[in-house]
């Protein structure tokens, strides 16, 4: 296999971890377009939108964790703070996570756009693969709750016995705040 073939089939696995790190935290309208001739720097980006800071945080954030996952470097990620327009840089590819208000003002579609990526979204992933004797989830989970049941219960227990206590101690309180001030008045009385 040629380098170049081997680069090519690294830059769509890249690009496929990355598309699916974004579905997995529903971004909209997701664009995938080849820079390779545009650019020497990268050779996709990919821009996507969310519909507010926190969302677009956890996009940039899905990002970052599914590439480091899939075995590729860690991705530089720029504009978290604000959170309206967030730049991942994963090296061959780079990844516009923006609100749509910031996405229909700068119009990167029209700088970057002009050989876009055919992409099945909302694909399904591969389900992991199972062993031929494989064994059925319903017992494990039982047998597994009960061995935890009697740890359950310490910490149930352990939790109810401190909450038990305050209020015995919120009841003497009272009371020792009530003597007070009759200690006082006999005091002045005398």
């Amino acid at each position: 296999m040629t380098t170049e073939t081997a680069a090519n089939k690294d830059t769509q696995k890249l690009q496929r971890v990355i598309v699916d790190g974004l579905e997995d935290v529903k971004a909209q309208d997701i664009k995938v377009f080849d820079t390779m001739h545009l650019s020497a720097l990268f050779e996709r980006v990919i821009i996507a939108s969310g519909t507010s800071n926190r969302q677009t945080k956890a996009l940039a954030a899905s990002v970052r964790d599914a590439v480091r996952a899939a075995g590729f470097p860690k991705p530089r990620i720029e504009g978290e703070a604000n959170g309206e327009w967030i730049i991942v840089d994963c090296a061959q590819a780079v990844v516009h996570i923006m609100q749509p208000g910031i996405r229909s003002y700068y119009h990167l579609e029209e700088l970057w756009g002009d050989k876009p990526v055919r992409m099945k979204f909302g694909a399904t992933k591969p389900a992991p693969a199972t062993p031929a004797k494989a064994v059925p989830a319903k017992p494990a989970a039982k047998a597994a709750s009960a061995k935890a049941a009697p740890a359950k219960a310490r910490r149930k227990a352990a939790l109810d016995a401190p909450a038990a206590a305050k209020p015995a101690a919120r009841a003497r309180a009272p009371r020792a705040a009530a003597k007070s001030p009759a200690r006082k008045r006999q005091s002045g009385k005398a």
